[in-house]
């Protein structure tokens, strides 16, 4: 049982179903969306944990005393400033696993998407072009004989690897080491697997290695047949040398779910026909987004009744 009611600090908007695991048990505290989370004084004392989908920084935590843990409602949680939480022995969860089988589908279909344009196919038919027309014109991209490579190998790559092993394609990936057990060819770089395959999905995490990774360069060793996707982080993608490499050959196509200034979308890229976008919706099901916050409710509840997290991130104490 939880010993009366902890406070819990919902800055902003989070999804119902949190709030509705949470109000039985804590009282919870949220703060206007779009504004700086401000509190007197007596209710910053009060507030011990937060339940987030956004971003904490070290200075709304320096103005919670009592705060203990941060849950986080997403697997990235870069949003979170954990080496201010670990100084102060704040405990940060996030939610892996649960979205993994949902954003690897989403992979698979966006990959056939875009080499196969069925989207566009479907808008086709649909505007009735068949009939007065004729057929949709041969796409000239196809996942036949391609050679992917993964940029991450984590939980969600893993998930998408083995969903693209009965297209009977090659797989490769980088990750910064080597993984033990892993039969998928290794590239010691992103430069070496660009240049070795044809097909490049990135799903790396968010951190100062991965700052605009897949640039120019990255585009040109991937060549005129490579197709890149991605499902990571917008932040991993140098949008500039994606649409020049989009627009003059340099690759065949790209598809999308996440960018660097979402929910900005460059116009350039809203303009060509060779790419395939979609509104960072890779785990967007309500399956998944409910368990995603059950895992967010689970955590904080776990820790206020006997102090143990199902999923706590590596670099934060994980028992009271």
């Amino acid at each position: 049982m939880i010993a009366g009611r902890p406070v819990i600090l919902i800055p902003g908007k989070i999804h119902p179903r949190v709030l509705e695991r949470l109000t039985p048990v804590f009282d919870v505290l949220q703060t206007p969306v779009g504004q700086p989370v401000e509190l007197s004084e007596a209710d910053a004392a009060r507030v011990r944990g937060i339940a987030i989908a956004g971003s904490v920084p070290a200075a709304l935590m320096e103005k919670l005393p009592n705060l203990q843990v941060i849950a986080n409602f997403g697997v990235g949680y870069d949003g979170v400033d954990v080496a201010a939480a670990a100084k102060r022995g704040v405990i940060v969860t996030n939610t892996p696993d649960v979205l993994d089988d949902e954003v690897a589908d989403t992979t698979i279909a966006l990959l056939l998407n875009t080499l196969r344009q069925f989207y566009a196919a479907e808008s086709y038919l649909r505007a009735g072009r068949w009939e007065k027309e004729g057929a949709f014109a041969l796409t000239p991209l196809s996942l036949r004989g391609r050679h992917v490579g993964l940029y991450g190998l984590g939980r969600i790559g893993g998930e998408i690897a083995s969903r693209l092993e009965p297209f009977k394609v090659k797989i490769s990936y980088h990750t910064r080491n080597p993984k033990p057990g892993v039969s998928y060819g290794y590239q010691p770089s992103l430069k070496a697997l660009a240049e070795a395959v044809d097909t490049l999905i990135c799903i790396v995490p968010k951190t100062a290695e991965t700052h605009k990774a897949i640039d120019a360069d990255i585009l040109k060793a991937l060549g005129a047949n490579g197709v890149v996707i991605n499902v990571g982080r917008g932040w991993s993608m140098d949008e500039e040398a994606l649409i020049a490499a989009l627009k003059d050959g340099t690759i065949a196509a790209a598809g999308l779910d996440v960018f660097y200034d979402e929910p900005k979308v460059p116009s350039e890229l809203l303009d060509l026909p060779n790419v395939s976008l979609l509104p960072h919706v890779a785990s967007a099901s309500v399956h998944t987004r409910n368990a995603m916050a059950d895992l967010v409710a689970d955590n904080l509840i776990g820790w206020f009744e006997n102090g143990v997290v199902k999923t706590p991130v590596p670099e934060t104490p994980v028992k009271a």
